[in-house]
């Protein structure tokens, strides 16, 4: 598959149950998905300044590389307002494994090394972080290629940039539902993007973002060497584009 942002939007079907197929990694892109990143480490991604990222790629993954700060995380190129996201990602061998795949910038699905933990909390692995635990611990150990696959829904907003109707996300997580319709308003965290090392960039994001209800897919910085691979989104409705803050 070559790497590339179609102009044409494949919509999602809707389904009654969203259960994508996790059996066997690497997991090939849908036709007409929006790739940000393929099997050779082509990728759609910028830095928090819209930058040229500096995550090194090892055998097609990107290595989340960290500042010293954990504001490196990387940006796509691509926004979206409601789509379904796939992340697949290898925790290493040492360490906590914390990163994270940020909704727009404001939520997080938890990437952690929550192996063997009875009872997960919001901040383990599959997590909404800071909304909701994941309903099961799916968490494989360090040294497994893990995938992810996201049904988001964004919150819509009025004219103010208020919440008029909650968002919600569905996740499935090494073959199990962890979050299942699971609401949420406004941000919690204090260190995503838009709040924790914030850049110019970023603010005009954000600002549009409040606007439009679309925004980007991070991958986040957490101080970890997490490998990501096959990156892709489908988006469920005409408002996904490239953005340029220039426009």
């Amino acid at each position: 598959m070559t790497f590339a942002i179609p102009l044409a939007l494949a919509l999602v079907a809707a389904e009654p149950d969203f259960k994508p197929d996790q059996g066997t990694l690497p997991v090939p892109p849908p036709k007409g998905a929006h790739v940000l990143l393929d099997d050779k480490g082509n990728h759609a991604f910028l830095s928090m300044a819209g930058e040229k990222i500096d995550w090194p790629v090892e055998d097609g993954a990107l290595v989340s590389t960290s500042n010293k700060k954990n504001q490196n995380h990387i940006v796509s190129k691509l926004h979206f307002r409601d789509a379904d996201i796939h992340v697949e990602f290898l925790l290493p061998e040492k360490g906590t494994g914390n990163s994270g795949v940020y909704l727009h910038g404001n939520y997080e699905v938890q990437v952690l090394n929550s192996v063997g933990k009875e009872k997960p909390t919001q901040e383990d692995a599959g997590a909404l972080y800071g909304f909701a635990a994941p309903l099961v611990n799916a968490c494989r150990k360090p040294g497994e290629w893990q995938v992810l696959d996201i049904r988001y829904r964004a919150p819509r907003r009025d004219g103010a940039g208020t919440i008029t109707e909650n968002g919600t996300v569905t996740v499935w997580f090494n073959g199990q539902k962890v979050q299942d319709g699971t609401a949420f308003g406004e941000p919690k965290s204090s260190f995503h993007p838009f709040r924790y090392g914030t850049t110019p960039y970023l603010e005009k994001i954000r600002d549009q973002q409040k606007k439009t209800a679309t925004g980007p897919v991070f991958l986040q910085d957490h101080g970890n060497p997490v490998k990501f691979r096959n990156v892709w989104v489908v988006p469920a409705d005409d408002r996904a584009f490239v953005y340029d803050p220039e426009k």
